[in-house]
């Protein structure tokens, strides 16, 4: 098993000077708070759903949920431990197997979390973009066999430091410990950086896969909204008969876009969270420059903020937020959430006023 060293280039067992665990603390609870609101908000939506099975949208995000939480309470606490006891990570323990095990579960759960929100951009552009494949192969079973995989690809890759292909270091102020991103002559490998490397192309992967499958959502609802304005021009004469599938196509419409609003305002967080890492992994393996730690540690914070941001961004996000932002979005405001009743009322005047919006 590979060692752990410091990223620092401090050695001694106590943390600096004047280290508070404020911020620290801050991030814990607003991580915990906020997926234990998403998960409760969404069990509490399912109760009320019981009649027909989750999508694989609703899967997916709840297991993006439950990750971001199983990944907020387990390094958190040892950071607050650390503070507790004024020992840095690699000095809670013997060998420090503590500064393993942190390194190993933020970068696991870093990329799981990663790894389903780009399930769930795939996912979307499918079910536009494929419908026929998407009916015939894909459903919420689907997920049980997509969650184990990603637990299991993300494991094996951060498990590669542990066998000697990269390191796990601990950063300043020695309450953090992540992949090495800096090559050290005297004491390391370059396949301890060129794991850095790695880590940061797949993140960077997962970013462009994500924007281009948001993209192919947004054409394809495009394209459906301009075929049901051709579709509604054609059923106006004979509107009583064609109604029905009229008010389907436009409630399937606003759902759409409801998931698209979710899923790029998700996206937007990944990529800020995750740009700074990247970019600080590129740097340090191809600049010569003189090392600069604080924005190694500003891009881990980075790194760690996206589990805590999901989770809030669900929370908030609730279907009349959406439906306000969808009026915005349309340029017309709507005063009540649409049901059966709205829908059906609504699908009566098309002909009249078509939109985007589905209200």
């Amino acid at each position: 098993m590979n060692g752990t060293g410091r990223a620092d280039g401090s050695a001694g067992e106590a943390l600096p000077a004047g280290a508070r665990p404020l911020v620290s603390a801050l991030m814990f609870s607003a991580g915990l708070l906020g997926n234990l609101l998403a998960l409760g908000l969404l069990l509490r939506g399912r109760r009320g759903a019981r009649q027909r099975p989750p999508a694989l949208f609703h899967v997916l995000v709840l297991a993006l949920v439950v990750t971001d939480l199983l990944g907020t309470c387990s390094v958190s606490p040892l950071v607050l431990a650390s503070y507790h006891q004024n020992l840095t990570l690699t000095s809670l323990a013997r060998g420090g197997h503590i500064c393993l095990y942190f390194g190993f579960a933020m970068s696991f759960f870093g990329l799981a979390t990663m790894l389903i929100l780009f399930t769930m951009a795939l996912e979307r552009c499918l079910a536009l973009g494929r419908p026929y494949f998407y009916e015939r192969f894909l459903s919420p079973r689907t997920g049980l066999v997509v969650l184990p995989a990603i637990y299991t690809f993300s494991a094996a890759l951060c498990s590669l430091p542990l066998l000697g292909f990269g390191r796990y270091v601990q950063y300043c102020p020695g309450t953090w410990c992540f992949i090495q991103m800096h090559l050290e002559p005297h004491r390391s490998r370059g396949l301890n950086v060129a794991f850095s490397l790695l880590y940061a192309t797949l993140l960077l992967f997962l970013i462009v896969a994500v924007l281009l499958c948001n993209l192919s959502v947004m054409a394809n609802l495009a394209r459906m909204h301009r075929r049901g304005q051709r579709s509604r021009r054609v059923a106006a004469p004979e509107q009583p008969r064609g109604a029905t599938g009229c008010g389907r196509r436009m409630f399937s419409m606003a759902e759409e876009i409801d998931h698209l609003l979710l899923l790029s305002i998700m996206t937007i967080t990944f990529v800020i969270c995750s740009l700074p890492f990247t970019i600080r992994a590129y740097v340090n393996k191809f600049s010569e420059a003189e090392d600069d730690h604080r924005w190694d540690l500003l891009a881990l914070r980075f790194l760690s903020i996206n589990s805590i941001v999901d989770p809030w961004v669900f929370a908030i996000l609730r279907p009349p937020v959406l439906r306000l932002m969808r009026s915005v979005l349309c340029c017309q405001v709507t005063p009540t959430a649409p049901d059966s009743h709205a829908v059906s009322s609504a699908v009566t005047k098309l002909p009249a006023r078509p939109h985007l919006c589905g209200q």
